[in-house]
């Protein structure tokens, strides 16, 4: 039986773009598989007064379950409201990367408020053909389409690349007339995962740090001339922190070259039409940290409760300073 995505208390991304495009920030869009991480995402948007887009992979839903991952959404409506006196922020429950017809389908009627399908793996017009397909279905749901124009390289869950292919700003025009979508995921530089670039890709500053190549924001602004006024996603979008590399190597991790976005780049995109930026791996790196010290500080430590608590604390607070100095989105809720 299909659900509404209205009835579990969520919203879709249309007039949250308006707002975004208009305010010139981003929406913040953080992926969840786990209890720890929704309650640190929902707590940092709610403390920072933010909207948020929660994010659901493929990968996600088949280790958490759909069903689960859907009431925990529904769920972190209500956490909103609660942590908030009442008053809660606007959420999004959102796919990412779907690559079939049939995947979107399957969320847009398990209550999701927005899905992306991702054609780029195809020609330039069996994409249009998916992304149209999707876009009907979806639009009669009241539920927005995220669609997708050239390639990212990395990997992350289970979306991969050895390269990268930007997008063609003469293409983007006819593709979202064709389409109908709502927002556009462009490849302008930005890489899933943790080892965005390689060395050879790099400069290292005076500390020895990589510095990677800089975006291509100007393959962004000839995107904005040919489609004026319309949201503009950007994937990839984590900034790798040194500190969260050095702490997870510090104790016992094996994180060599690991280099990301600089931040100040992604705040100047999200000044832009950019209205919609992911991150994931920062959060994986965060959590992942804060796990690592405790278990080399209290090797014995068995309570799940005594590791995980201290991950999304941490992830807690490196979300709010997303969105408080990279996103712009807090206070906009």
């Amino acid at each position: 039986m299909a659900v509404s995505y209205k009835d579990l208390g969520l919203v879709n991304t249309k007039e949250l773009f308006k707002k975004a495009y208009d305010g010139k920030y981003a929406i913040p869009a953080y992926n969840f598989n786990n209890m720890e991480q929704m309650q640190a995402i929902v707590q940092a948007c709610v403390e920072t007064n933010s909207p948020v887009i929660l994010q659901v992979s493929a990968g996600a839903r088949k280790y958490a379950n759909g069903t689960l991952l859907r009431y925990m959404a529904q769920g972190a409506v209500e956490y909103a409201k609660e942590l908030n006196k009442g008053k809660g922020i606007p959420i999004v429950l959102h796919l990412d990367h779907g690559d079939t017809f049939e995947q979107c389908k399957d969320c847009i009627d398990f209550g999701f408020s927005s899905v992306m399908i991702d054609g780029s793996h195809h020609s330039y017009e069996e994409n249009i053909a998916l992304t149209k397909k999707v876009v009907e279905y979806a639009h009669a749901h009241g539920v927005t389409v995220e669609g997708e124009l050239g390639v990212l390289a990395g990997v992350e869950d289970e979306v991969s690349s050895e390269h990268s292919t930007y997008t063609k700003p003469e293409e983007v025009e006819d593709f979202v007339k064709r389409t109908g979508v709502d927002s556009l995921a462009i490849s302008i530089g930005t890489s899933h995962g943790a080892t965005k670039f390689k060395p050879a890709q790099c400069t290292r500053n005076a500390d020895g740090v990589l510095i990677p190549p800089p975006l291509r924001f100007d393959i962004l602004a000839e995107i904005e001339k040919k489609i004026p006024g319309f949201p503009i996603v950007l994937h990839g979008s984590s900034s790798v922190p040194v500190d969260k590399v050095k702490m997870i190597n510090q104790y016992g991790g094996k994180m060599e070259d690991a280099v990301g976005i600089p931040e100040e780049q992604l705040r100047k995109a999200a000044a832009s039409a950019v209205c919609k930026i992911n991150i994931d791996s920062d959060g994986r790196l965060a959590m992942t940290a804060a796990i690592r010290e405790v278990f080399t500080k209290t090797p014995g430590e068995f309570d799940p409760r005594k590791y995980l608590g201290p991950a999304r604390d941490a992830l807690k607070e490196l979300y709010k300073l997303k969105n408080e100095n990279v996103l712009g989105s807090a206070n906009k809720a």
